[in-house]
């Protein structure tokens, strides 16, 4: 578990992080999300400890990192996928990482499979592709087989394989009861990956929530080739918003079973009779306008 509490960070006048508050519990994905400038790596920088905060506190599995006695075995963290090396081959860079946390050797061959970098493993890291060094801070946060992760953007670089990959790597861990903190900009991803949401903006928290509970009901999706009479039945019985689209209607103000039974007393063909939610981007865009 990851408890943050009225955390702050000033860097001269600029208020980074603003009395921030939340947890992060196990067997859930969370994701953290924020504009750019919100202060979300810099709340994760705090939390392993590489950043002091001016006021508050950050404590993994009850303490502070720095008094944990084997912290990789407690957290894994990927927050730069270019802190490596480059002259080192990515098992060199794991062997150092597992030598210097007293973690078994055996350990780095284990991640390099799990991340899919088994066949460049004696490759020098300078010369890896974004995607590539993505896999390889993912191997390295993994190598201690943490039960507390902190990934900022893990998803940086990474091809359409590789993010569903990695979407299905995350849940996994999360469903064994691990604790997962994500950052991503990338909202469609997010809502498919995360249980939770934390959202700031100016270093504050906007929202702590679910994203079931953000991506709110939007109206119902109607589509029939009599798109024109039926909207104006839907109105005269309540409806909002209707504005015929083609074949296509977007009504707000009827419940589904209603639109249909509507459709039947009409006579009306309906080829698509579907709720609707608003996107994780038009949530996030509303929240942290």
């Amino acid at each position: 578990m990851i408890e943050v509490t009225r955390l702050s960070k000033r860097y001269g006048d600029v208020v980074a992080v603003d009395d921030l508050t939340f947890d992060v519990k196990p067997g859930a994905v969370t994701g953290f999300l924020g504009p750019n400038g919100a202060g979300k790596t810099t709340t994760m920088r705090m939390i392993l400890g590489l950043d002091a905060p001016h006021a508050g506190q950050a404590r993994v599995l009850g303490a502070r990192l720095a008094d944990l006695p084997e912290p990789m075995r407690a957290v894994g963290a990927l927050l730069d996928a270019g802190a490596v090396h480059p002259r080192r081959s990515a098992r060199d860079h794991l062997r150092c990482l597992a030598v210097s946390n007293r973690l078994e050797p055996r350990r780095v061959d284990e991640v390099l499979d799990l991340v899919g970098l088994t066949a460049a493993a004696h490759r020098h890291a300078g010369g890896f592709s974004l995607g590539m060094k993505q896999r390889l801070g993912l191997a390295a946060a993994l190598l201690g087989d943490p039960g507390v992760l902190i990934l900022d953007e893990p998803v940086n670089g990474l091809d359409p394989e590789g993010i569903v990959w990695i979407r299905t790597l995350i849940r996994g861990l999360a469903a064994e009861g691990r604790t997962v903190l994500v950052s991503s900009h990338l909202m469609a991803e997010t809502a498919v990956t995360a249980d939770r949401l934390i959202v700031v903006a100016r270093g504050r928290l906007i929202a702590d929530t679910t994203v079931e509970a953000v991506a709110r009901p939007d109206g119902v999706l109607v589509r029939t080739p009599e798109a024109r009479r039926f909207a104006q039945v839907l109105v005269t019985h309540g409806a909002s918003g209707v504005e015929p689209a083609g074949d296509e209607l977007v009504v707000r103000g009827l419940a589904v079973r209603r639109i249909g039974e509507l459709a039947a007393a009409e006579g009306v063909v309906l080829h698509e009779l579907t709720p609707r939610r608003a996107s994780l981007e038009e949530a996030f865009m509303e929240l942290t306008r």
